[in-house]
């Protein structure tokens, strides 16, 4: 093994024992702030100085993503006219290894003194975040991964652990679902995979009855444009489908005298307008096909075809 390797697998098995060692000292500190958190109305305002404060720009973001509103506050700016970001109804999270960095000690004193709640995690619990925290969530002492004992590495993992696990319990807690996603991630790779079948299907569909003659049939699938038509029975539901491969395997003499039911095929395949819209271009691409039609207990309500999945930038 190249030596260059071989150490980096080091740093990350020292990191990983990091984390084991946080999952076995966490205790009910994180159940008090995820109650505190719950209660709070306002903000989650993360800050940290240096290393901390960019793991808790990403806490930040990651708990406004997750449907717990939230933003970074630079300790520095803080102390000069920021602290009026900070409302009654907000909470401060604190990020701190040794918990007594200087440039943390004017927003500690602001909360203290005008009944903010403040939420640290830290390595120390007699410092002064832990002392001045309504809940401190306390990590264990450990090396860090740096040679040197000195580039904060192991403990910067375990503060990003804690605010994952912060914003995941949020996220649980609030029963915050895959439609809340959709309404926060509209866009990127995220977004896509969020789409479901009922933001790209067409509600002008194709549909003929059962016993329609086929000259009525071609009418309709010339005048929808999908290469296809759905057929439904006397209640409306689904009964099968007509292709353009139909039209050409059923050609007869008196094709367009025959009925609908006779020239269909049956149990066509069907999907949720609920279902992801990813899910539906797996199906048609597993099932070399090139449409679906939407469906709701039997009845068709859309049409989605592979363009359209195309067009969202699904493959």
């Amino acid at each position: 093994m190249k030596p260059e390797l071989e150490y980096a697998k080091t740093v990350i098995k020292e990191e990983i024992a990091g984390l084991e060692a946080m999952h076995n000292f966490l205790d009910d500190g994180i159940v008090e702030a995820i109650e505190l958190f719950y209660r709070k109305k306002g903000h989650v305002i993360v800050s940290g100085m240096g290393k901390p404060g960019h793991i808790g720009r990403k806490i930040s973001a990651t708990m406004a993503s997750t449907g717990t509103p939230s933003f970074f506050l630079h300790p520095g700016e803080a102390s000069h006219g920021d602290l009026g970001k900070i409302s009654d109804d907000d909470i401060l999270l604190v990020l701190s290894l040794s918990g007594n960095t200087p440039e943390l000690m004017p927003m500690l004193s602001y909360a203290n003194r005008f009944g903010i709640d403040v939420v640290g995690i830290t390595s120390d619990d007699t410092s002064i975040l832990a002392k001045a925290s309504t809940v401190c969530i306390t990590m264990p002492k450990l090396r860090e991964a740096c040679p040197y004992n000195l580039a904060p590495t192991t403990s910067t993992t375990m503060m990003l652990a804690i605010g994952d696990a912060l914003a995941l319990c949020l996220l649980k807690r609030k029963e915050f679902n895959r439609e809340d996603f959709k309404k926060l991630h509209p866009g990127g790779a995220l977004g896509k995979r969020l789409l479901t079948v009922e933001d790209l299907m067409h509600q002008d569909i194709p549909l003929v009855r059962e016993h329609e003659i086929m000259k009525s049939v071609l009418l309709e699938m010339t005048a929808k444009s999908f290469g296809c038509t759905c057929v439904v029975d006397v209640q409306n539901k689904i009964v099968g489908i007509i292709t353009d491969g139909d039209l050409r395997r059923g050609i007869c003499s008196n094709f367009l005298e025959m009925k609908a039911c006779e020239v269909m095929s049956r149990n066509p395949k069907v999907v949720s307008r609920k279902i992801f819209a990813q899910e539906a271009t797996k199906m048609m691409n597993d099932c070399k096909i090139t449409s679906l039609f939407v469906a709701e207990n039997g009845i068709p309500c859309g049409i989605v075809h592979i363009h359209d999945c195309l067009r969202a930038g699904l493959v």
